[in-house]
């Protein structure tokens, strides 16, 4: 599968307002992982190793081109499109039912799966955590240096399989992009997904997604954005 690093799913939350629609919590703990302030809500974040290329094209991904269009729902994944400079693009999305710690104040967080086929990008996974996450690098200095972050990798969890993410500020990918199609299959066959990641800060969050309606979900956007 041919990779971009050009991730559209924060620019097509943006324009769905969906950034500002995370539950409020009615407690607030003294630490907090808001990592997607006003500022980085404007900005389309860079997946690791971005060309120039992929910036341009990420710029012209919601160039104007026409907002996201809900077209289905099933069961708790929705099903949206967008036009873009090289085409049609069709993603479907999902909030978390659970966030552990439920007491810990952070932004929205969702899981896409997105076809861009004009790019020749097909079931890309991402997913926005909504604070800004540790890479292993960071794991060796975190904010406290009393807290340790090893063992503390983004990995995303289904069925009896883990998958390692790549973390880029408050985003993560499939680390190994070979795997995205497992990850994908694993998905369709299971009830639950499970996302942990830990913040800068040494805070671990773990985002629990119900699957149920996911596989018609993503046969929608296939059917919707089908290969070229």
């Amino acid at each position: 599968m041919i990779r971009f690093a050009k991730p559209t799913v924060f620019a097509l939350c943006a324009a769905l307002g969906l950034l500002a629609a995370g539950p409020v919590l009615a407690q607030q703990a003294p630490a907090t992982d808001q990592g997607a302030t006003a500022k980085k809500k404007a900005a389309k974040p860079a997946k690791p190793d971005a060309s120039d290329k992929s910036k341009a094209a990420d710029k012209s991904a919601d160039g104007g081109k026409g907002k996201p269009l809900l077209v289905a729902s099933f069961g708790d994944w929705g099903v949206y499109q967008t036009q873009a400079a090289k085409g049609r693009v069709c993603y479907t999305l999902a909030q978390p039912k659970d966030r552990a710690p439920a007491d810990l104040k952070r932004d929205a967080a969702y899981a896409f799966i997105s076809d861009r086929p004009g790019e020749g990008v097909r079931n890309e996974i991402s997913f926005i955590m909504g604070f800004d996450v540790a890479n292993p690098p960071d794991a060796a200095a975190p904010a406290d240096p009393k807290k340790k972050l090893a063992g503390k990798e983004a990995v995303a969890m289904v069925g009896d399989q883990s998958f390692e993410l790549l973390a880029k500020t408050t985003n993560l990918w499939v680390k190994n992009a070979a795997k995205e199609g497992q990850l994908i299959d694993e998905m369709r066959k299971s009830a639950k997904l499970q996302v942990k990641a830990a913040s800068k800060k040494g805070n671990v969050t773990t985002d629990t997604y119900s699957l149920a309606g996911f596989s018609q979900a993503l046969d929608r956007v296939q059917k919707d954005c089908p290969s070229n």
